[in-house]
This record gives structure tokens, sequence and C-alpha cells, in this order.
């Protein structure tokens, strides 16, 4: 007998999840986990060195809907980023240098990854994985901490080299008003 998702994933003809717990699955968590060590630290160009040179990493804007039209919650074609490698290589440069004064002094994170589901993509080196993020963030010493939650969609590419790539991430943030005064942080 199927349980339910496995019964929603035969009806919309999607593939099947990797097990949790399976060398994949820990390979993408522990990508995924290293990651978000790396933001929170600072590391950047670390983290730079993890992205793929086709990357596209978006976020889109968030209206709020009635609940008939909750799937049309996320407007596309306006967002709060739009970036690929050479942008984001950029906005490593600025804020790793001395000319990113809105990060000046830098903010202090906290990434939280969880429930992460990995599925193969559409290519055989591919994964397609959807996470989500909670991050906390301060700055200078006050005690407002603004926290961004979201849900992420990615691709993750095994190059050639057998490292594994960012390629893709879609970050649909669920504030429709965010309450931090920049997005100048990755997510």
């Amino acid at each position: 007998m199927m349980d339910t998702v496995q019964q929603k994933q035969a009806d919309s003809n999607e593939k099947a999840y990797i097990p949790i717990g399976s060398e994949a699955y820990n390979e993408i968590v522990t990508f995924l986990y290293e990651e978000a060590m790396l933001l929170d630290n600072l590391r950047l160009q670390e983290w730079g060195e993890r992205l793929a040179t086709d990357l596209v990493y978006t976020a889109p804007l968030r209206h709020t809907r009635w609940g008939v039209d909750h799937e049309k919650s996320y407007i596309r074609t306006v967002q709060h980023f739009h970036d690929n490698y050479r942008s984001i290589l950029g906005r490593i440069m600025r804020l790793t240098g001395k000319s990113a004064w809105a990060e000046d002094p830098p903010s202090r994170t906290r990434r939280l990854i969880t429930n992460v589901l990995v599925q193969q993509g559409a290519s055989e080196n591919e994964y397609t994985v959807t996470s989500y993020l909670m991050m906390t963030r301060s700055r200078f010493s006050d005690e407002h901490v603004d926290v961004i939650s979201c849900e992420r969609r990615d691709v993750i590419r095994r190059e050639d080299s057998g490292e594994l790539k960012l390629a893709r991430r879609e970050a649909l943030l669920d504030q429709s008003v965010l309450g931090t005064p920049n997005l100048a942080v990755f997510l």
C-alpha cells in the first residue's frame, strides 16, 4: 500500500525522492550544511568556489493572496534579486572589500537548514533539492534580530571533477514585507 507522499508523486508523475540517509542524500545535506557554515563565517570566496559558472540565483516577490489563489502568491516578474555567476562574484568582491557600506560592520547570521528533500534532476549528474532556510541576522550592538525564512529550490550538479556545485537557487521568501533593511546577505 502506498503512503500519501508516494501516491502524490505517482499522481503527478514526479520522480521519487532519494532516500533519507542514503549516500547521495547525505552528500547533498553535507553540501548544504557546509554552505551555511561558509556563509555564516563570511568565507565568501570559498562559498563562491561552490557555484556553477551558469548559476541563476533568484528571489521572487511574494504577494499575499486568498486561499484559492495561494499558488499565485509568487510574482516571478518582480524579484528581490536575480543574479548570475558574474553578479554573485561581483557581490562577493564588494562584500569582502572596502566598499560594502551596507555590510560594514558585517551582519552576524545563523542559517538553519531543514526539511531537505532530494530528487534526481533532469540529467544524471544533477539533483533537484528543496530545503527550508531560517536565518537570523543581527547588526551592530542592537538587541533586534531579523528573521528571514524561505523555501529554497536548488539544482545541485556534480561536475566532471566530482565536486558538487550550486547551479540554480530560487529562494521563496515567506514574508511579503521583509523585516530587514536590505538583502545584502545570501540566502
